[in-house]
């Protein structure tokens, strides 16, 4: 279970990949993206969808008559700023996307291709073509109509477009799918295409590193501690109430020599016993261990020095530095105010 909760979206199959359409006003990209692209978690990307929703919202006619236009051009902008603010989240999560375009402007899908393969997708392009006689018959029959001659303007033009296209994908990324009169075959073959892309395992360095970031952010949060519910269960508990207004006892006990950054320990680790004898300034690393683990770690630590004592430092290890900590590193050396003793000097008379 904990696996999971860390890992969740993080392995999702479609992640960090993203499928461009293109096909013009009645090629039949909704449906073919439907068949082709549906139950593999991913996002779809189509301001189209909105902007119908938004017409039909606003009263406004689907079949886009010349007198609505200055009220069209204003709720398409507003469906495209909402399509966009989706997009940003969607990629935020570095999610699976299926970017619906009419691939008129080539310019848009280089901008938009370049800027998620520098976050680490891998991108390919899934063309939707069709004559031109059954882009008008499905272009007549739909609820939201293009006039004739913007249907075949943009037919001509996307059909111009197809050879930049593959060009900017490459040919092992472009695939076309003929909906002139698409079977099941056809698209059950596209379908598994999509398939294979999206269960691909992803081997692109930028986006391994982002996973790896990520997975290290959802540790963290997952292993933070629960103050509260520590509280409730343990510190609530009187005993340790006593023990803790005891500890604070000890500091105003011990009072100027308490040194700055130290902790002040009990060396019979009985945080009840706040007899001047037996207080001492600790290294926090040392007096925040389990007691079976203090003496161990004390033991360890055998220089003939103490905290308060001073010893020289510097270049030429003759400047005096006061000891206010001994300890040790991560390899195990011993170190004096965090710093290897092989670098200060002990005198004679701390010997």
């Amino acid at each position: 279970m904990e696996r999971f909760i860390i890992q969740e979206g993080l392995y999702d199959p479609g992640i960090f990949k993203a499928f461009f359409l293109a096909g013009g006003p009645g090629s039949g990209k909704s449906y073919v993206t439907k068949r082709i692209t549906g139950g593999h978690g991913l996002k779809n990307v189509n301001s189209d969808n909105a902007f119908e929703k938004a017409l039909k919202k606003a009263g406004l006619s689907l079949d886009m008559p010349p007198e609505e236009e200055y009220f069209r051009d204003k709720v398409r902008a507003k469906s495209k700023t909402l399509t966009g603010k989706g997009l940003d989240l969607y990629i935020q999560g570095r999610l699976g996307l299926v970017i619906d375009s009419t691939a008129r402007d080539i310019s848009k899908i280089e901008t938009g291709l370049a800027a998620l393969k520098r976050l680490g997708y891998d991108c390919h392009m899934v063309f939707v073509n069709t004559s031109l006689e059954v882009a008008l018959a499905r272009n007549a029959s739909r609820d939201r109509t293009v006039p004739i001659d913007i249907a075949k303007k943009s037919h001509a033009q996307i059909q111009r477009n197809m050879g930049k296209l593959q060009m900017l994908f490459g040919m092992k990324n472009f695939y076309v799918v003929d909906n002139n009169k698409a079977n099941d075959d056809v698209l059950a073959k596209a379908y598994k295409m999509v398939s294979r892309i999206v269960k691909k395992p992803i081997t692109n360095h930028v986006a391994k590193m982002w996973m790896r970031k990520e997975l290290e952010k959802k540790q963290t949060a997952f292993e933070a501690r629960n103050y509260a519910q520590e509280y409730e269960r343990y510190h609530k508990n009187p005993e340790q109430i006593a023990r803790r207004s005891s500890r604070n006892k000890a500091r105003r006990v011990m009072g100027d020599k308490v040194v700055k950054g130290l902790d002040v320990g009990h060396k019979d680790n009985n945080p009840m016993n706040n007899d001047p004898d037996n207080l001492r300034n600790e290294d926090p690393s040392i007096n925040r261990r389990e007691p079976r683990f203090r003496d161990r770690a004390i033991e360890d630590i055998n220089v003939p020095i103490k905290v308060g004592d001073v010893v020289k430092g510097g270049k030429f290890k003759n400047k005096p530095i006061k000891v206010k900590k001994i300890g040790k590193n991560d390899k195990g050396d011993i170190t004096i105010n965090d710093k290897p003793i092989l670098r200060v000097r002990i005198p004679n008379e701390n010997a």
